[in-house]
């Protein structure tokens, strides 16, 4: 089936969610009845997090790999004491009018049909980031969760962190002046995802189902569960798998609201040749692995960096306070720290410091006895705020909502579409430091293009026979949400293509 730019966008208007009207009282001894869909590495994770919900019952767990599913319900079973389904097709427990509700950590491409669908069937949905695969579905999933009246929660959990909310409020409150400048750093080591082939679809897993509403194609990655994410037909790379978390927070943090006036990416998949010692080695990915994005909001600006390759911590201060995934937030007086490196768990310790890179202020995640929380704590009152919503029926009471979901998943979609349409477009490292001393930006432009190449030239890329892609400018109609005078970035926000029995 078809679908254009202007289709989808009419059907974020008129999604065929009927309104609903949930039930509103839960009796006293009446758990929530939930439905785990997908339980690969975050999904098994999260069922953990939801058997320890005392007020949530796991009724089923889905899964197109049946081995998955039934792991998770035989540990469901050592632990909670009764055995939840295990499913291959979800759809079966939508039918279920004992569900309640549903947890949705499926690969990104089936996070819109399983929202809708769920919906449909009267169902509140707690959906993993990044909320949408694409833009037209994150705007649909919105619009849906909009009309149907029900609890919708997007995956972020780091806004259910206490540091992080202190961190925010500090730096709303003029602690370190005024900030117009947050830096994402997401420098996470990737390996070569394997050589691109014909590889086998694993025993027991139910292709047809995996693929959804995705045209399905050879698996060409060597690692079938994980490694998706990397290929741009299923996933949209590490600026949507692990830098959502920070775009968020850098949305929420700087008080920006809605989209970017203009968005830049710079970057390439690169390094893996120097990995496997071949000139010649191609790798099974299709998303960078490598990149700069700038987010131009006029005043404000948010840079996001991704390293793929091996990398010391950014520090805006030499050897003082740094991170390697976290952000940085620049203000005229001092710095704030998401996620500082070396003080600590990642998820559980903020900061902020002078401009000299002293330590004003530390901000952690505790638990009742002052120990620093683990990273769980962060899920855990997520999934907590999720059911307090879901047993007072109320859409409001949740911590991040479908629009800050499709928000967040839209700052990666905007990135990833600049890459794609300059993918073809290699320049010269000169040519790239014109292009970016021209883009407006509260960043120093030309110094992190320089510190990137570094980087590079560092790890051994040579960038003249592999040079970086330099995307396509994009420039945004923030009321409309569409791009403007760029056709071929509007083809982009949605996918081409649904397979039949899969249409949105």
């Amino acid at each position: 089936m078809k679908q254009n730019r202007r289709t989808f966008l009419a059907a974020a208007a008129a999604v065929a969610v009927p309104l609903f009207v949930p039930q509103t009282v839960f009796a006293a001894d009446k758990r929530v009845g939930v439905a785990l869909i997908g339980v690969g590495g975050q999904g098994t994770y999260l069922s953990r997090l939801w058997r320890n919900e005392s007020r949530v019952k796991i009724l089923y767990v889905a899964d197109p790999d049946n081995g998955r599913a039934q792991k998770v319900c035989t540990d469901t079973e050592k632990q909670a004491g009764s055995r939840p389904e295990a499913l291959t097709d979800f759809r079966k427990a939508l039918d279920d009018k004992s569900v309640d509700a549903i947890c949705c950590a499926t690969n990104n491409h089936w996070h819109a049909l399983t929202t809708i669908w769920a919906l449909q069937a009267g169902k509140h949905c707690y959906i993993e980031k990044p909320t949408s695969y694409s833009l037209a579905e994150g705007k649909i999933m919105t619009a849906a969760a909009k009309k149907s009246g029900l609890v919708f929660q997007s995956g972020t959990q780091r806004r259910s962190t206490s540091n992080t909310n202190e961190l925010v409020d500090a730096i709303k409150s003029g602690s370190i002046g005024e900030v117009k400048l947050a830096r994402i750093v997401g420098y996470r080591p990737r390996k070569t995802i394997g050589p691109p082939g014909d590889y086998p679809v694993p025993k027991g897993v139910d292709y047809d189902l995996w693929s959804g509403p995705v045209p399905i194609k050879p698996v060409t990655r060597r690692e079938f569960h994980y490694d998706w994410h990397f290929q741009r037909l299923y996933g949209n790379g590490d600026l949507g798998n692990q830098c959502s978390h920070r775009l968020d927070i850098a949305h929420w943090a700087l008080g920006l609201s809605g989209f970017p006036k203009t968005v830049i990416t710079y970057g390439g998949r690169l390094g893996y040749d120097v990995e496997m010692k071949n000139p010649n080695y191609i790798d099974a990915g299709d998303t960078a692995s490598t990149s700069i994005t700038i987010y131009n909001y006029g005043d404000k600006t948010i840079v996001c960096e991704v390293r793929g390759l091996e990398s010391p911590p950014y520090y805006p201060v030499e050897n003082k306070v740094g991170t390697m995934i976290g952000i940085v937030f620049y203000g005229t007086d001092g710095y704030g720290f998401q996620a500082p490196y070396g003080r600590g768990n990642i998820n559980s310790v903020s900061c902020i410091c002078d401009l000299k890179g002293n330590l004003i202020k530390e901000f952690k995640s505790v638990d009742a006895s002052g120990k620093t929380a683990p990273t769980e704590d962060a899920h855990t009152r997520h999934i907590a705020n999720f059911i307090d919503a879901v047993i007072a029926n109320n859409p409001k009471m949740v911590t991040t909502d479908a629009r800050t979901g499709e928000i967040q998943a839209a700052l990666a979609h905007f990135g990833n579409i600049s890459y794609y349409l300059g993918e073809n477009n290699k320049v010269s490292k000169d040519d790239l430091k014109l292009a970016v001393q021209k883009f407006k930006s509260a960043d120093d432009n030309e110094t992190t293009l320089t510190r990137m190449l570094t980087h590079l030239e560092t790890s051994g890329v040579d960038l003249k026979r592999t040079p970086l892609s330099l995307g396509a400018t994009l420039n945004i109609d923030t009321e409309k949400e569409v791009f403007a005078g760029n056709e071929e970035a509007n083809k982009l926000m949605a996918r081409n293509e649904y397979r039949k029995g899969f249409e949105l």
